[in-house]
């Protein structure tokens, strides 16, 4: 497998999130593109994830000032200028050169945090040196646990802010996609904290979550949550946050869509800890249904991804300036001038 060429894209051209996609695809080798944009199985999950938010009407309110649109919010001690996070995805010089330095440039340029995955291609103290905005820091807990301790105390030294650590993977999905192009990483290419994807444990218990407490010094976010009932445990548990996911489609096929999910796990969590929510999102009008039913805030992964091939940091960066805009229309356009204002009342009923 070569690498991208990256070919300049003239960034002007892309409009909305789906105009991302369309103009990375010949910009990716297409061993990346199907990596990053396919799903588990037959890809009703993934697909459901879009189909599931189109779905939802908006209630509109008018006559309301929103002269001034505030999307300020605070989460796990940080004040963000806007409620939308970087995704940890992997394998980021499989779609840039640069990899996860031109995303943390971009995150940087947008004021969004960065949530770095544990396959990141560069090392994180390399992306620590370039990043202006705080880092999040993805866990998947290998079978070595003092290789996963180790891995743990690095990201705190590099200064990350929290620890999402991913519960729903104790084997990854039926990824049809990726083998009928037989994915593998090129030459040269390779993930310095991951040496080896087959030693992450199948194994993991709410047993491992205390002991992981018991010395991370960061806020513990478990990603992965898709059933209240292990939202509620997770709350007992004493973790810090809620990631609602369900791995983007990627994992177990014909599971629903998140925000289907969402709801209920907000009904049970009652603003004990944050939620979280990824899957799907691709407007403004996305993140204003994911807040009124139940999240505080989203992540946005594959499309950060096809921004990254399309432009580097300047495309990271794009992506994420345009789904702030859009969510800025959204609220003044559904009557919210705050974050903290919108609720289920912007859904039609």
């Amino acid at each position: 497998m070569s690498l991208p060429q990256n070919d300049p894209i003239d960034l002007s051209e892309i409009i909305n999130l789906f105009d991302v996609e369309r103009l990375a695809v010949g910009n990716m080798t297409e061993m990346a593109y199907e990596y990053v944009a396919s799903g588990a199985a037959d890809e009703f999950s993934l697909r459901w994830n879009r189909q599931a938010l189109d779905a939802i009407k908006l209630n509109t309110r008018v006559l309301v000032d929103v002269g001034e649109i505030d999307t300020r919010t605070s989460l796990l001690g940080l004040d963000l200028p806007y409620p939308i996070l970087i995704a940890p995805t992997a394998y980021h010089k499989i779609m840039h050169p640069a990899g996860e330095l031109a995303t943390a440039q971009g995150a940087s340029t947008a004021s969004a945090v960065y949530v770095v995955s544990s396959f990141t291609t560069t090392p994180l103290s390399e992306i620590a040196r370039v990043a202006t905005q705080p880092l999040w820091f993805q866990l998947y807990v290998r079978d070595d646990r003092e290789l996963t301790r180790a891995l743990i105390q690095e990201a705190e030294a590099q200064g990350c802010r929290a620890l999402c650590v991913t519960v729903d993977t104790p084997v990854a999905g039926v990824r049809n996609r990726q083998q009928r192009v037989d994915f593998a990483m090129p030459d040269g290419v390779s993930t310095p904290h991951m040496a080896d994807a087959f030693a992450l444990t199948k194994s993991l218990t709410w047993k491992d979550i205390e002991w992981l407490q018991s010395f991370v010094k960061i806020p513990i976010l478990l990603k992965g949550i898709l059933n209240p009932d292990d939202a509620d445990l997770a709350v007992q548990a004493g973790v810090s946050g809620i990631i609602v996911s369900n791995h983007g489609g990627r994992n177990l096929d014909t599971v629903p869509a998140t925000i289907e999910v969402l709801p209920r796990i907000a009904e049970t969590v009652n603003k004990r800890v944050p939620i979280l929510m990824d899957g799907g999102i691709r407007r403004g009008t996305d993140v204003v249904k994911a807040i009124a039913l139940g999240a505080d805030a989203v992540l946005v992964g594959k499309p950060i991804c096809f921004g990254l091939a399309c432009g580097g940091a300047a495309g990271v960066s794009k992506v994420l300036t345009i789904l702030r805009t859009e969510l800025e229309l959204a609220m003044a356009l559904t009557g919210k001038a705050t974050i903290s204002s919108i609720d289920q009342s912007v859904i039609w009923q």
